[in-house]
């Protein structure tokens, strides 16, 4: 492919939602334009930051005495997705970052959330993009869980929004995450 403007992109989210979540063992998508499993749900509106992705390798330069570097060790290559999720009322957002067994109820009848120090839920993370030129990109953690999440602000004139880390754990080919890109036709 030649070196053009063409290839320089925005990423923007998916109409009616980027980001979904489903339970571990469900039907991994293998491209960027298939539909879903049902099981997916929709984790509806993040803020305007997006998704931030890092990747960077580990590593560790060893020296020999007066100062060369000689080698170069790697220590893994750790995968995360950073987001804020913004629809805090909505009960799968909540099940996310408290994982599905310490939420119950709906807004009609209630919502109970219970916050403590279990293992994050493991599941398959799924992020749909648009790029430039109509080219659909998605972005398929096969086994991510909740890491890490930033504080959460009540204020007038914010959104309360959970701030989540996601981080891939390899799945059984080494694999923390895939990228798929096609061009949508219409």
């Amino acid at each position: 492919m030649a070196n053009t403007a063409s290839n320089v992109t925005t990423g923007k989210p998916k109409v009616g939602g980027a980001i979904y979540w489903a339970p571990a063992g469900t039907t991994l998508p293998t491209d960027a334009v298939t539909a879903l499993d049902k099981a997916f749900v929709s984790l509806g509106y993040c803020s305007d930051d997006g998704v931030s992705n890092s990747s960077a390798p580990d590593t560790d330069t060893v020296k020999a005495w007066g100062g060369d570097p000689v080698m170069t060790t790697n220590n893994g290559r750790p995968d995360t997705f950073q987001f804020t999720l913004i629809e805090s009322k909505n009960v799968d957002v909540l099940k996310r970052v408290y994982n599905s067994g310490n939420v119950s109820g709906d807004l009609e009848t209630g919502v109970t959330v219970k916050v403590n120090g279990e293992d994050p839920e493991e599941g398959i993370w799924v992020i749909d993009t648009i790029l430039r030129g109509n080219v659909l990109k998605r972005m398929v953690i096969p086994n991510g869980s909740v890491t890490d999440l930033g504080d959460i602000t009540y204020a007038d004139g914010d959104p309360v929004g959970y701030e989540v880390t996601v981080t891939g754990a390899p799945d059984a080919s080494g694999n923390t995450h895939y990228e798929y890109m096609k061009k949508a036709t219409e």
